[in-house]
């Protein structure tokens, strides 16, 4: 119980911190996001874990493949916001979008006997 504690304190820091560097540096709290971070303490907590790396492997590899039906979300969600929608409709169609797009992909995948 105390490592699930432990995995959860230090996740949340990071997000809380990325947070605080965006409010003074918008470049730089993007330049943060950006960082596969999420991904590098998934990989560290699942590998400490588990200590299994073909499952560490398939992991990362099924996460570049659902990084790119994300990557539209990026675009979309400025052009939403400075076309006047409210924050949370535009993160809603934004959300809505990226699902629909995950679905295509695995669809897509499958269609070239990639499973993930």
């Amino acid at each position: 119980m105390l490592y699930l504690l432990i995995k959860a304190l230090v996740s949340g820091a990071i997000v809380a911190t990325v947070s605080e560097v965006a409010k003074r540096s918008p470049a730089l709290g993007a330049l943060v996001v950006s960082l596969p971070l999420t991904s590098l303490l998934a990989f560290v907590w699942f590998y400490r874990d588990a200590g299994d790396t073909e499952s560490i492997a398939a992991l990362s590899q099924s996460t570049f493949w659902f990084i790119l039906p994300s990557l539209p979300m990026f675009l979309v969600l400025p052009v939403l916001l400075r076309a006047g929608l409210g924050f949370w409709l535009a993160l809603g169609l934004c959300c809505l979008l990226t699902v629909s797009l995950y679905f295509a992909m695995s669809w897509a995948l499958a269609r070239f006997g990639i499973s993930l």
